[in-house]
């Protein structure tokens, strides 16, 4: 299915048992089509039939009848839609031509009860209705998860600064190491020269020196094995602090997170449901009250109830209503068939709409209750989730604790035997000191003692090296960080102001077509009509956050030439309807409403004269492939003869 199709080949509708229709059949042509005729004629529920065909949910039902259905077909595609009253409320089924009709709703379906321009009139904020074609959702979803990436990068930052920090110290320390160990070579090569010249040739002195070496090589080995135990002893025990530090403050997190909920997720999503329940039966009751309300006055604007079959058959020219209310004073109720005051009736439908406003205050009091429960629900269940969490950290900690310091025990005892180990070296060493090799002995224990030193310093250096080059491997990761990090910078900033950017935009376009559309018009009275955002505080749950608000400003012009600012409460009905009508059609060339559905419904411009009405149709031809204007004859006169007039519905 194309959109051109419609530009090119002729529609049918067919209709039965919509709005006032009990059955027709029109062919619409490609271009302008004119429901020209009186009130009473039926233009307004054919319009609401092509709504329905296209995928609206706002069609009524005939009031005598439970069931409806509207076919419309242009070149190879076919589109049906079903109407059915049950208990109370119609369901639409079918196949219409939009699987979201909102946009078409919004800014295309442009009758009297258009959600635009009732917003308009009634000089509510236009925000909701402006943006609501734009998804920002997704824009917020981005700008969360890059504040997140943004904050694993600054704390990776923040290590790496005091990674640089340790560097410094590390290659001092290593400077230090490696002159440290030339002094200790220099004086071992020392040591063993002497050694040399103090070898005895007696066989004796030969034993004497074996079992001296071997005493010493074993005591070296004892020393080493005592130094790596104490290492060992002491990397357990830092384990062991920092694991006790760990639990202390994931102990501090858990008293802070553990808040006695006064209540569970589980009532509260019994009370979300509840009040779920109770919204849905207001829409139910709103569904109704709406269609109530747009039958009514539909049957008011066209004068009561058509009682022809009643009074004999009417020719085509003939008006019933007229010959049975002359004055106008009375009309016919389309409920009992009785006549009374219009006042009365007019009444009525005043108290209809007050209750429909009352209930939809009601229904909004509502959703923010449960968009605070479900808030407060989704806290409650965070909290629940990080105690949990908080609980399985610490019952890991403690059976690490426990593996730590059975580790640290069984070191303690292997260094305390180790120990002994190495003093009863010792003391065997020193056993040696009693002979006439004193010297000789004092020079291998020195020696001894510099090897041992020489291999812990060769080991300490190998340690501060692999440090260093780690951290320098991890240092040079800082420039691709920080580059990341700016660019996340720039990435936030473009995000944050977009939805900024969107809401100028779209005012831009709103306030630049609107001028446009009102230069066509020529109002006398309305010089400019413009929207200006504004911040405003609004309630989120339990937050408090700001929200822009778009505000609606006309300018008007005295006789005088005078011009001066006023608001919608201020201008007369037929004022307010067209500036209605003007933000409704900037709504469908901002959105580019064209490129969703191929047709513009426009009815209730009474308060317009022909003339203007003509330029407007001639003006939004361009746009649209399909235009139906509902007109009476003396508008329609002023419109182009070529276009293609519908007389009988």
């Amino acid at each position: 299915m194309s959109l051109s199709d419609v530009a090119e080949t002729t529609v049918d509708v067919s209709a039965e048992n919509i709005g006032g229709i009990d059955h027709t059949e029109v062919t619409l042509d490609p271009g302008v089509n004119v429901l020209t005729g009186r009130n009473a004629t039926n233009r307004t529920s054919f319009l609401q039939a092509i709504m329905a065909a296209l995928g609206s949910d706002t069609p009524s039902l005939k009031g005598d009848a439970d069931e409806g259905r509207v076919d419309l077909t242009f070149g190879d595609d076919h589109y049906t839609r079903y109407l059915e009253r049950r208990n109370g409320q119609i369901i639409y089924d079918g196949d219409p031509y939009l699987e979201d009709p909102e946009l078409a709703d919004l800014f295309a379906f442009l009758l009297e009860s258009n959600e635009a321009r009732r917003a308009v009139s009634r000089g509510d904020d236009l925000r909701e209705l402006i943006m609501r074609p734009i998804d920002t959702d997704q824009i917020q979803q981005e700008i969360r998860a890059l504040e997140d990436e943004k904050r694993d990068l600054d704390a990776r930052l923040d290590q790496l600064d005091q990674l640089e920090n340790e560097l410094p110290d590390l290659e001092e320390r290593r400077v230090s190491i490696e002159t440290e160990l030339e002094d200790v070579e220099a004086e071992l090569e020392e040591v063993e020269a002497e050694l040399e010249e103090l070898d005895a040739d007696v066989e004796e002195s030969r034993t004497r020196k074996d079992e001296l070496e071997e005493t010493f090589s074993e005591l070296r080995s004892a020393r080493r094995e005592l130094e790596s135990i104490e290492y060992d002893l002491e990397t357990e025990r830092e384990s062991r602090d920092e694991l006790e530090r760990e639990r202390e403050r994931i102990s501090e997190e858990r008293e802070d997170a553990d808040t006695d909920d006064t209540e569970s997720p589980a009532r509260l999503e019994g009370r979300v449901q509840e009040l779920r329940e109770r919204k849905r039966s207001l829409d139910s009751t709103l569904s109704e009250l709406q269609s109530v309300i747009r039958f009514n006055e539909e049957r008011l604007d066209e004068g009561g109830l058509d009682l022809g079959d009643s009074f004999g058959t009417q020719d085509d020219d003939g008006d019933v209503t007229d010959q049975l209310l002359a004055d106008g004073s009375e009309i016919v109720c389309w409920t009992c068939g009785s006549e009374v005051e219009r006042d009365r009736i007019e009444s009525t439908l005043e108290r209809l709409q007050s209750l429909h406003q009352d209930k939809l205050s009601e229904r909004n009091d509502l959703q923010e209750q449960i968009d605070e429960l479900s808030s407060q629900q989704k806290e409650i269940r965070q909290r629940e989730q990080q105690l949990e969490r908080l609980e399985n950290r610490l019952e890991s900690i403690d059976d690490e604790l426990e593996a730590r310091q059975q580790r640290i025990d069984d070191l303690e005892s292997d260094y305390d035997d180790q120990e002994a180990r190495v003093e009863e070296l010792e003391a065997e060493a020193e056993s040696f000191e009693s002979t006439d090799y004193s010297e000789v002995l004092e020079a291998h224990r020195d020696a001894n003692g510099l090897e041992i030193k020489i291999e812990q310093l060769e080991d300490e250096r190998e340690e501060v090296e692999d440090r260093i080059a780690e951290l320098e491997d991890t240092v040079d990761e800082r420039a691709e960080l920080e580059e990341r990090r700016e660019e996340l910078g720039e990435e936030l900033t473009d995000l944050r102001t977009r939805v900024d950017r969107i809401e100028t935009d779209a005012l831009d376009a709103f306030n630049d077509h609107m001028e446009s559309i009102l230069a066509i018009l020529e109002y006398a009275n309305i010089e400019r009509i413009w929207i200006e955002r504004r911040e405003k505080t609004v309630r989120e749950g339990r937050r408090k956050v700001d929200r822009s608000a778009f505000d609606l400003h006309v300018v008007r012009s005295t006789d005088e030439g005078t011009t001066y600012e006023d608001t919608i409460e201020h201008l007369s009905e037929s004022e307010r309807e067209v500036t209605g009508l003007v933000f409704a059609l900037a709504g469908y060339l901002v959105h580019d409403v064209h490129d969703v559905v191929p047709f513009m419904l426009l009815d209730s411009l009474e308060a317009i004269d022909s003339n203007r009405i003509a330029e407007l149709v001639e003006y939004f031809e361009e746009y649209v492939d399909c235009l139906v204007v509902a007109l009476l004859p003396e508008d329609a006169a002023a419109l182009d003869e070529g276009h293609n007039y519908v007389t009988e519905i």
